[in-house]
Order: C-alpha cells, then sequence, then structure tokens
C-alpha cells in the first residue's frame, strides 16, 4: 500500500468560500487508485465540499451560517482576538475539519458541480494550512 502526504497553503482574505480543487488534484494526480484525506490545522475556519458553479450557493451557505452563529453574541466569553473568534471557533465545530475523497484513475471522484472548498470564518488576512494525505 503506497501512500502521500503533502502541506498545501492558501491565503484568504475574510470570511467565505475558497476553492482549492485544483491543487488537490495536482496531489492526487499520481495515484491511480486510493483514498484523500483533507484535513485544515486550524480552529477558525473549515471544509467542505460544495457547489462550484454558482456563487450564489456559496453566497447564501455564508449568509445561512452568519445568522446561525451571529457577531457580538453575549454569550460569548472567548472575545480577546475580536469579535469574530467565537464565531469562527463555533462555525468551525458545526462544519468540518476533514473530508475523505475517493480517488481513481489520479481524479478526484467528485460530481459534476462538486469543488473542494475552505471555508474561511475570521475577518483579515490569513494563510491556512490543509495537510493532504493519499493512501491506497
Amino acid at each position: 500500500m503506497s501512500s502521500a502526504q503533502k502541506i498545501l497553503t492558501l491565503s484568504t482574505n475574510g470570511p467565505g468560500l475558497y476553492e482549492f480543487t485544483s491543487e488537490v488534484e495536482r496531489f492526487v494526480s499520481d495515484t491511480s487508485t486510493g483514498l484523500l484525506t483533507v484535513f485544515v490545522r486550524h480552529t477558525s475556519c473549515s471544509l467542505l465540499i460544495q457547489e462550484n458553479a454558482d456563487p450564489s450557493a456559496q453566497h447564501d451557505l455564508e449568509r445561512w451560517l452568519n445568522r446561525l452563529v451571529p457577531e457580538n453574541d453575549p454569550l460569548y466569553t472567548h472575545v480577546f482576538e475580536g469579535a469574530d473568534d467565537m464565531p469562527a471557533h463555533i462555525k468551525a465545530a458545526l462544519t468540518a475539519t476533514s473530508l475523505s475523497v475517493p480517488v481513481q484513475g489520479g481524479r478526484l471522484m467528485l460530481g459534476t458541480w462538486q469543488g473542494v472548498f475552505c471555508w474561511e470564518h475570521r475577518h483579515g488576512n490569513h494563510t491556512r494550512s490543509i495537510a493532504v494525505h493519499i493512501g491506497g
């Protein structure tokens, strides 16, 4: 059984979905068959597989999650790093920090309109570290 791993870096500039499917596809291109694991090494962003054809789906997801987990909730005590910090941790806890995607013939077995995204939950600029591992 062979395996490989790599750390990808992704720059973000505020809340939203950042697609990095092409970077992951390059990583698995030499693999015939296996299972890809993607893991984000942070507690204030998350990962998801989502529609990549119509940006309105991404916009609606962002608006819905912001309504569910608002900033400046008086119940938050973890506020030292700003109004977006605790909501970012909650959003990451409600979503996913790792994904698994089957690989066949050096290609991700995603559906037609699916892409791999980092969902940034913080304001400002960040460099996100994402571990990818293929086994099979």
